[in-house]
């Protein structure tokens, strides 16, 4: 890749392509392409972290964000929830911070709370600062995106990430994590110039961390709106999705499959699915198969999308017949969505992250269920 600016960048195709590994069969390509999968695909969001002991041993005085920059603690991270629970697909451990990290901005992950700035940003002049993100900033990153692909089977799939600009646009304005999100929605409401300023200046540094992630190897990528739930439809319409869907142009034409999620989002499936991503992801709090009919009812000229989800989280806590009983079930919405013609392929996962104090023998126990679904 060329030097990063504020604008887009040309896709190197040839780059990427040339670092594929991964077999066109592997359960989860064939999930989302809508073929029969040998087995139907499972990870997890956040299976790599603090359920697992060996990762609390490899990252004990760590700070996080610095692990993210760390090549072979990166992909050790990355590789310890594959190797333990036989997962379909390896999540870059990374942080919806990281390119901010990277560009030089004073951002740090701290203890029970999160991502948390040293200035909070919210006048023209401090977006106008906010730095590019440069191609040496991201090496780390790449040679651990080479460590982990040359450790994964053909079978399995690693994916990249990205905040979607809403999500990482809410922890610069208020400064940190927020419950409500009200100054960034004051912003958007009675700033509207000032808004649309941050998301121009924050889409690009967005688009090129994930295009250095599929050139360096990645199979797969998930755009991650953690926060976007807060939003109305009509204020997602008109304040974020024109620049999530900007992100994922900028990364279609590589070819991979492009995932996007939200908590809370219910209420935004449709929209989430008309940005264009190949993946929607489904929390929990609505059925797969009501998911996939809602969408396709609204998008009846749009090709049916695959649908990612959505095992409440919880459901680890309740041993090992509550989570066959959940398994079944949601593997039959997702069957039924399919059957229908409202959906092309199923992509288990969580309706959320895994919780920190989860058993990682529950997690293991989850994904063989799904395996013998």
């Amino acid at each position: 890749m060329g030097a990063m600016t504020n604008e887009l960048l040309t896709p190197d195709l040839a780059a990427a392509s040339a670092a594929r590994r991964a077999d066109a069969d592997a359960p989860y390509l064939a999930a989302v392409r809508g073929d029969k999968p040998s087995r139907r695909p499972v990870w997890m969001m956040r299976q790599a972290g603090r359920s697992l002991p060996e990762y609390r041993k490899v990252r004990e005085g760590i700070p996080m964000l610095d692990s993210c920059f760390m090549p072979d603690l990166l992909a050790e991270i990355t590789m310890q929830p594959v190797i333990r629970h036989d997962a379909d697909a390896a999540i870059l451990f990374s942080d919806i911070v990281v390119p901010l990290k990277a560009a030089g901005m004073d951002v740090e992950i701290v203890a029970g709370r999160g991502p948390v700035m040293g200035e909070a940003v919210r006048t023209s002049e401090q977006i106008a600062n906010i730095p590019d993100l440069e191609p040496d900033q991201l090496g780390p990153i790449v040679e651990g995106i080479e460590q982990i692909l040359e450790r994964l089977r053909t079978d399995q799939v690693l994916i990249g990430f990205a905040g979607a600009p809403f999500t990482v646009a809410s922890y610069l304005i208020e400064g940190g994590p927020s419950k409500n999100h009200e100054v960034t929605k004051a912003m958007m409401y009675a700033e509207p110039q000032l808004w649309h300023a941050l998301m121009e200046k924050l889409s690009p540094m967005i688009a090129h961390f994930l295009q250095a992630q599929i050139e360096a190897g990645v199979d797969a990528i998930q755009l991650f709106d953690s926060w976007a739930g807060f939003l109305t439809a009509r204020d997602y319409r008109e304040y974020v999705a024109p620049y999530s869907q900007k992100i994922l142009d900028a990364v279609r034409p590589y070819g991979i499959p492009m995932t996007h999620f939200g908590v809370g989002t219910g209420e935004l499936l449709v929209d989430l699915a008309k940005v264009g991503p190949d993946v929607v992801g489904v929390d929990w709090r609505v059925p797969m198969n009501v998911a996939a009919k809602r969408v396709q009812q609204a998008l009846p000229d749009q090709t049916p999308k695959a649908y990612q989800g959505n095992l409440d989280p919880a459901v680890l806590f309740a041993g090992r017949d509550v989570i066959r009983e959940h398994v079944k079930r949601i593997a039959a919405e997702a069957y039924e969505a399919i059957e229908l013609g409202y959906s092309r392929g199923h992509i288990f996962n969580l309706g959320h992250g895994v919780m920190p104090h989860t058993d990682a023998d529950a997690i293991t126990a989850a994904f063989e269920e799904v395996h013998n679904s």
